[in-house]
C-alpha cells in the first residue's frame, strides 16, 4: 500500500489499521490473534512451560492494548504484521515510530524493537537495558526515530512488519497507541549502524545479562592468579562462543593442545566485534605478554544483524589494531570465521565467505598472520556434517580436534624463538 502524504500513520489503537493483523511468534511456532482476546504459541510443541502469548488488555480503557507474555523461551515477538508491503518512504527521515509501552514484567526479560521488510531485510534497536529500569513504573511513552531501523539495503517501500517487539526468557509487557507520526520528537536515539562494529560497549542481549560482567570479572581474576603464580600465558584465544566452547566440548582438545601453554580462553558466547574491544578496553590482556594472540570473531555481526562485511572486517581489524598497541611483543593469528549453516551458496555463509576474504589481507608475515582452516571443517562439496558442527555453527569435540590439528603447524611456527 502507498501513501502521499505525510500525515500521521494509525497502527493500533484497540484494534489493528491499514491491513494489519497482530501475531505473537515464539519460533518454530506463530499464530494471528483472530477471533477472542488471546492467543498461546508453543516453542517447543507439547511444551508446557516453553511458550509465548498475547492478549487483548487495556490502558486507558477496555481493550485498547496488547499484552505479550513468554515464558522460557529463546525468542517471542508480538508483531504488527501487513497483509500488503507498505510504503514508508514518505515518513522518512523525520517521522517516528512512536507507542505506549507498560515494562510489567522485565526481571528475566529486555525489550527489541524492530521494524522488517521482508526476508533478510529489517534493522532491531535495542532497548534491553532501559527497559528493565522501567519495570513495574506504568505506561511510559516512547518516540524512535524511523532512520534507526533503516541501512543501506532495506526497503522502506515494501515494509511488511511496521511494528515488532522482541524479547527472550520469560516476562510480559504490555503495548498501545502505535502509530507513524510524520514529524515527531524523538524521546530515544540509536547508533549508526555504519559503526557499530567499531564503537566498544558490553554485550546486552537479554540472555547475557546475567552472566556476561560477572565472566569477565572472572576472567580478570584468572589473570592475577596467573601473574601471582609467576606463570605468563604464552597463548590467549579471544573471540565469541566457539572459543568459549574449548571450556565445554573442547576442553579434552584444549588439555592435550594448550594446556602446556598456561593458555587462556577469552572467548565469550554471543560477542560481537564490538564486544570484544569493550573487554580489550578494560583489562582482558593487560599485565600478560603471551607470544601469540589467536583471534576468531565476527560470525555472531553476521547472525545477529546480517552486517555487512565491510563494517564486521573494520571491527576485526580495530580489535587487532588494539592488540597490537596492547601487546607489541605478541604476535597475532587471525582466523578465518568458521562456515556455518549446512549449504556453501546460504546467506550467512557468504556473508562470512566476504568477511574472511577482507581480512585476508591483514596477513603482513611479521607480526600479523592469517589463516583459513575452514576446508577442513566441511565435506568435500561444502556442506556441514553434524558430526563437526552439530547445530551448523558450533563445533563438537571431534570440530575441536580438527582445529587444533590444523592450526597446530602455524602456532608451533609462531611460538618459535
Amino acid at each position: 500500500m502507498t501513501f502521499f502524504n505525510t500525515q500521521d500513520l494509525v497502527l493500533y489503537d484497540g484494534r489493528p489499521h491499514a491491513g494489519l493483523r497482530v501475531q505473537v511468534a515464539a519460533p518454530p511456532g506463530q499464530q494471528d490473534l483472530v477471533a477472542g482476546t488471546a492467543v498461546e504459541v508453543r516453542a517447543k510443541p507439547g511444551a508446557a512451560d516453553n511458550l509465548a502469548g498475547v492478549r487483548v488488555s487495556g490502558k486507558d480503557g477496555t481493550g485498547d492494548a496488547l499484552t505479550m507474555h513468554w515464558k522460557n523461551t529463546w525468542f517471542a515477538s508480538l508483531r504488527l504484521v501487513a497483509d500488503k508491503p507498505m510504503d514508508l518512504r514518505p515518513w522518512l527521515p523525520d517521522g517516528t515510530l512512536e507507542f505506549e509501552v507498560n515494562a510489567l514484567d522485565m526481571a528475566k526479560a529486555g525489550l527489541t524493537f524492530a521494524m522488517g521488510c521482508g526476508k533478510d531485510c529489517g534493522r532491531k534497536v535495542s532497548y534491553v537495558v532501559p527497559s528493565r529500569a522501567l519495570h513495574g513504573k506504568g505506561w511510559q511513552h516512547l518516540s524512535i526515530p524511523l532512520q534507526c531501523f533503516a541501512r543501506n539495503g532495506n526497503d522502506f517501500s515494501a515494509v511488511t512488519q511496521p511494528f515488532v517487539v522482541d524479547s527472550s526468557s520469560s516476562g510480559e509487557v504490555a503495548v498501545a497507541d502505535m502509530k507513524i507520526v510524520a514529524h515527531g520528537k524523538p524521546t530515544m536515539g540509536c547508533g549508526d549502524y555504519r559503526t557499530e562494529s567499531v564503537t566498544p560497549e558490553p554485550l546486552s542481549e537479554v540472555w547475557a545479562l546475567d552472566w556476561w560482567m560477572p565472566r569477565h570479572e572472572q576472567k580478570l581474576q584468572e589473570i592475577r592468579k596467573l601473574k601471582a603464580a609467576g606463570l605468563q600465558p604464552q597463548v590467549v584465544l579471544i573471540g565469541d562462543s566457539i572459543t568459549q566452547g574449548w571450556e565445554d566440548n573442547g576442553r579434552p582438545v584444549w588439555d592435550q593442545y594448550f594446556r602446556k601453554f598456561n593458555a587462556l580462553d577469552l572467548g565469550f558466547s554471543g560477542d560481537r566485534t564490538e564486544n570484544v574491544l569493550w573487554r580489550l578496553q578494560h583489562g582482558e590482556v593487560d599485565g600478560i605478554a603471551p607470544k601469540v594472540a589467536v583471534l576468531m570473531v565476527g560470525t555472531n555481526n553476521t547472525g545477529h544483524r546480517q552486517e555487512d562485511p565491510r563494517t564486521t572486517a573494520a571491527g576485526i581489524r580495530r580489535i587487532v589494531e588494539e592488540l597490537r598497541q596492547r601487546l607489541p611483543g605478541t604476535k597475532v593469528l587471525v582466523l578465518a570465521i568458521f562456515p556455518r549453516e549446512e549449504q556453501p551458496d546460504t546467506l550467512l555463509r557468504t556473508i562470512n565467505n566476504e568477511i574472511n576474504a577482507l581480512i585476508s589481507g591483514m596477513d603482513d608475515g611479521r607480526r600479523v598472520f592469517f589463516l583459513d582452516i575452514n576446508k577442513a571443517l566441511m565435506n568435500p562439496d561444502g556442506t556441514l556434517s553434524k558430526e563437526v558442527l552439530p547445530d551448523l555453527l558450533h563445533l563438537s569435540e571431534k570440530g575441536y580436534r580438527i582445529w587444533a590439528r590444523n592450526m597446530d603447524p602455524t602456532l608451533q611456527k609462531l611460538l618459535a624463538p
